[in-house]
């Protein structure tokens, strides 16, 4: 995948520490390791602790080569292996995004194709992945099985130092020029491929081309002036030569960087790559380093004109002032920048806010906006988007007036504390995926030979920042002069619409494709058709995948780790206590019921969640809620809660959840923050709610292109089921029109979760463009009496042992402090079935879950097409089936993960050109999806043909046992403490519900497979949805069972 790196409000760190209760802990075991030591070809450079991150880190070089390595031993079982390389283009073809493509098709030891995707399937990897960023490449995966550790790392050491870079292969993935239908020579020629059509879909995000804009223009002259993912016009322009040199010339060890984590051992990781890569090069100096960027003698001004998809049709400019900053390998400053960045941008108490924002002269910040240390210098982006174009010289000019505010009036004391109390929180909440966090902080500074060691002493740059500002209290304000002020190295980038850019781009990919048909000759084009073939042969041939390693069914465990719980009540609302190692941080949710809601204020529900942690409550005005929330909790948000039952797909629980959380000593103060917000919301600010409003809605308007998978399947669900259609009121496709979100591509996240996200934008805007909003504010106190009533209530909180008491005093406490809120309202619905919360417990003897039931609820097929300005689609075909605890769930599960495996990877990617594809199982739901795809009709006849082919059951037991491993790496992902025990909160699903489910997962067969795919998603027998949202189709326009947008 490509990763290009903008900010906003960029994540820092996150602390993962798994307690592992052992004799001899990986930390210590590191301890034993001395400056000096030889070690399977490495030698041992540096040891040292960092406790606030529970490691401890070793640094080591590889003596022939220079390859350099760090390991942080840590008491965590999820291990991460990376490999990074400093791969600097200079020109836009996108080779290095190529090259990471085509190196995990086959190597010397592995040559099978596909690999890479093949081991998805034959391992227990908890994640595994690639990524160009603008100057380095990264590979890296991580697993809790040690046996499946060394399997991938063989197999990632080989495909990155000895890949086979087939021609076939560059053609699939890079780019080619191939008959549109390959076994007809007579039709038209066109460019395929799925790097070339990913970054199609990536430059149809105006968000994203502006910020590949600000980049290049800013860094003009040398590797950050180019496009490292590949401009899709340029991308013909790479040649497989050129690729095998790229290869030749960056991927060596002399140019690499490794990193190791968690808690297996450090020797045996250093052994089996000494042996299996390393042992077979010399050192070389590779000619890689980025050069700094020559300083600018004055600021510097340009104008770009993507198509633009604002809120306001009238305001649709952005502008942006870029400031080149210092040279990120020097630590502390990077961290005072960082810092300084989050001050001058970050909430409603910033000044950058408080100028730009509040008058309303934009919609929101520009997408790029803040501190950006992901190149060699750092920069400080600040702007506006969703403006007029006559407010653009006024923008500027309140850019300018505020760095002097800033200069001559500083930073109050309780911002910096709550910026600083803000790292605190982030060091001690622990992740899942700490191993991955830490392997993409450091490496930006490491690739350009900075020190990944200080980097991670977090606590010394606080010290040291304390210190700076105590020495002279005029530090921060000296930065901004320096850096800001005094720098003549500023770029201003404006952005106008253009309504013919999709049009100005196809017309110039055709011109491109011309010319290069134009220089063909007869025999070229009958080669081109015979290699079109040859290719579509190799795709259709089943692979012998026998030479790679894997795991087996065995492996796996038996049975799920208990999460135990305890039942409990204060002041009569539920409580679910989760006793967890959550490092002195405590976790709070509470899910309210909206079963006694009015109709005609859901649609209102989604608004009323953005805003009621944001206007205001009790004494304080929305400023200093703000300061309060940063400066005692790790933040408090409410978001809709939607989930459909585990037995019955007609039953489901509505309502909103609300999350926060704290450390430890500030526990009373996050439940005073939630008492205020139940007893004395603030709805009686139109001009904050008009803020809110119109900031929602412009980043909901800000690029369909890394989400439009997740609209079509919710469109495709919304007459399925029940939830389909709650998901369609809070998140559908009918109010996203005009506008959209985005979110990172995970196929096997539920999108129930992903609904609060994709609300209303069409809702939105019409609020936003209201005159007068007090038919809204009168709204929202309404909502409030039905939803933040204790009535409606269920709790829970996960925190240490030793603390549970004293939460459990401050909750009691919260709860009696808003029992004015208490009203026992009519649900809206006659039928509600209950689910005890204590499944021991005998039914109606204590609280339980109230869902609505929906008995008389009928599903309907309908297809739904959305025109889009974009050259790629998203497409989904999604089928009714059985619930999460139906015996057949477990077969349509493992069935979804085959098919996409053995055969829709390759009808949709390899064939179909499209970036993703395949299916799911969900919520009662065998979905199928495609993302970034050149095709809509085809992939629906591939879904269709996937059945088919699941149903005549042309597969192997090896594929089933591939598929069930697949399938248990996600069951057994980790979960953090701050998480544990949630599933059964909110969705009900019990231990022992997932253990009967994971029997049943065991217990799959070959004639049950085959079965499930005839009864469920055979024509016929199956009630679907299809949604396809992409450019203009002639071919679904003229067919009457669409409904067209």
């Amino acid at each position: 995948s490509y990763v290009f790196h903008w900010s906003r409000n960029r994540e820092r760190l996150r602390a993962n520490p798994s307690w592992r209760f052992r004799s001899t802990s990986a930390t210590e075991r590191a301890l034993q390791y001395q400056a000096g030591q030889k070690i399977h070809g490495f030698t041992v450079k540096e040891v040292f602790t960092v406790p606030d991150l529970f490691l401890t880190a070793v640094k080591l070089t590889h003596d022939n080569t220079g390859a350099q390595y760090l390991h942080a031993a840590r008491d965590d079982k999820n291990n991460l292996f990376s490999v990074q390389f400093r791969t600097t283009p200079m020109d836009d073809t996108g080779v290095p995004h190529i090259l990471e493509h085509t190196v995990l098709c086959g190597s010397q030891k592995y040559p099978c194709r596909d690999p890479f995707f093949k081991m998805l399937n034959r391992s227990l990897s908890t994640f595994m992945n690639a990524f160009t960023a603008s100057d380095y490449t990264m590979y890296p995966f991580s697993t809790q099985n040690g046996k499946d550790f060394q399997n991938l790392l063989s197999v990632y050491l080989d495909a990155v130092f000895f890949p086979c870079l087939r021609e076939l292969d560059f053609w699939q993935e890079g780019w080619r020029l191939e008959n549109e239908n390959p076994t007809d020579p007579a039709s038209p020629l066109a460019f395929k491929g799925v790097v070339f059509n990913e970054m199609k879909g990536a430059f149809s995000d105006n968000e994203r081309v502006y910020a590949q804009h600000l980049q290049n223009k800013l860094f003009p002259d040398h590797t950050y002036g180019v496009v490292s993912g590949g401009e899709p016009l340029a991308i013909p322009d790479l040649t497989w030569e050129q690729l095998k040199h790229f290869h030749a010339t960056h991927y060596h060890p002399s140019n690499a960087r490794f990193f190791t984590y968690g808690d297996l051992p450090l020797e045996q990781h250093l052994e089996q790559i000494q042996e299996e890569a390393l042992s077979r090069f010399e050192r070389t100096e590779p000619d890689t380093a980025v050069p700094s960027q020559p300083i600018w003698d004055q600021p510097v001004s340009r104008f770009i004109c993507p198509d633009a998809m604002s809120p306001d049709p009238a305001k649709q400019n952005t502008l942006c002032m870029s400031f080149l900053l210092g040279d990120i390998t020097d630590t502390f400053e990077s961290f005072t920048l960082s810092l300084l960045s989050s001050l001058m941008i970050s909430g409603p108490n910033s000044p950058f806010y408080k100028a730009l924002i509040e008058p309303k002269i934009g919609s929101d910040f520009s997408s790029v906006v803040g501190y950006d240390g992901s190149t060699k210098e750092a920069s400080f982006s600040i702007g506006l988007q969703g403006m007029a174009e006559e407010d653009i010289p006024k923008v500027k000019q309140i850019i300018v007036q505020t760095i002097d505010e800033i200069i001559a009036n500083g930073f109050e004391e309780e911002r910096i504390e709550a910026q600083l109390h803000k790292i605190e929180i982030q060091m001690k909440h622990q992740s899942t995926s700490f191993g991955l966090s830490l392997a993409s902080y450091i490496a930006s500074c490491w690739n350009h030979d900075g020190d990944p060691v200080q980097l991670l002493k977090i606590s010394d740059s606080v010290t040291q920042f304390r210190q700076a500002l105590k020495d002279n209290p005029r530090f921060l304000q000296e930065k901004v002069l320096h850096y800001f002020k005094n720098n003549t190295h500023r770029l201003t980038l404006s952005m106008s619409p253009d309504e013919a850019y999709l049009e100005k781009q196809t017309k110039s990919e055709k011109e491109k494709l011309q010319k290069k048909i134009k220089a063909l000759s007869e025999s070229d084009k009958k080669e081109i058709y015979e290699k079109g073939l040859e290719l579509l042969s190799v795709q259709s041939q089943t692979q012998d995948a026998s030479c790679l390693p894997a795991l087996k069914v065995s492996d796996i465990e038996p049975t799920i780790s208990v999460t135990p719980v305890v039942m409990d009540t204060a002041g009569g609302v539920p409580v679910q206590y989760c006793e967890q190692p959550t490092n002195g941080m405590v976790y709070f949710r509470a899910v309210c019921s909206l079963n006694t809601l009015p109709e005609d204020l859901k649609p209102y529900v989604p608004l009323f969640c953005s805003v009621i942690t944001r206007m205001g409550c009790g004494r304080l005005d929305y400023r200093q809620q703000a300061q309060q929330m940063e400066l005692k909790t790790g933040g408090m948000s409410v978001s809709t809660s939607v989930h459909p039952d585990h037995s019955n797909m007609d039953m489901y629980e509505q309502g909103v959840l609300l999350s926060s959380s704290c450390l430890e000593r500030n526990l009373p103060d996050m439940f005073h923050l939630w008492s205020e917000i139940f007893n004395s919301p603030h709805f009686d600010d139109e001009e904050r709610l008009r803020v809110l409003v119109m900031m929602s809605a412009q980043e909901l308007a800000n690029g369909i292109s890394y989400s439009g998978h997740m609209y079509a399947m919710t469109r495709a669900a919304r007459s399925l089921t029940p939830t389909g259609e709650l998901n369609e009121t809070f998140g559908g496709m009918e109010q996203v029109r005009g506008g959209w979100a985005m979110e990172i591509f995970r196929p096997d996240v539920t999108f129930l979760f992903y609904v609060y996200h994709y609300y209303q934008v069409k809702f939105m805007k019409r609020i936003a463009e209201m005159p007068d909003l007090t038919k809204v504010l009168r709204t929202l106190p309404r909502i409030k009496r039905h939803i933040l009533n204790p009535l409606n209530m269920r709790c829970a909180v996960n925190t240490t042992p030793q603390k549970v008491a004293d939460a459990a005093g401050q909750l009691d406490h919260f709860i009696s402090g808003v029992a004015s809120n208490k009203k026992d309202r009519r649900p809206v619905r006659p039928d509600i079935a209950e689910r005890p919360l204590d499944p021991l417990a005998a039914p109606g003897s204590g609280p339980s879950r109230k869902l609505i039931k929906e008995a008389h609820f009928k599903p309907c097929q309908m297809k739904t097409f959305f025109p889009m300005p974009f050259p790629v689609n998203f497409v989904s075909h999604c089928i009714r089936t059985v619930p999460f605890t139906h015996e057949d769930y477990a077969s349509l599960n493992i069935l979804a993960r085959m098919m996409t495996a053995k055969y829709l990877h390759g009808e949709i990617r390899e064939k179909g050109g499209a970036y993703g594809g395949g299916a799911r199982m969900g919520g009662g739901l065998f979905t199928f999806y495609s993302y970034r795809d050149p095709n809509s009709v085809q992939t629906l006849a591939a879904f269709r043909k996937g059945v088919d082919w699941a149903r005549s059951g042309a597969f192997t037991q090896q594929d089933i046992d591939e598929a069930k491993l697949s399938v248990f790496s996600a069951v057994d992902s980790p979960v953090a403490p701050s998480d544990k025990g949630m599933g059964r909160f909110l969705t009900g699903i019990t231990d022992e519900l997932k253990q009967a489910h994971r029997e049943r997962l065991f217990a799959v067969t070959s004639k049950n497979i085959v079965d499930v795919a005839g009864r469920y998603l055979g024509i016929g027998q199956r009630t679907c949805g299809v949604a396809v949202l992409g450019p203009e189709n002639d071919t679904i326009r003229k067919d009457p069972s669409w409904v067209v947008k």
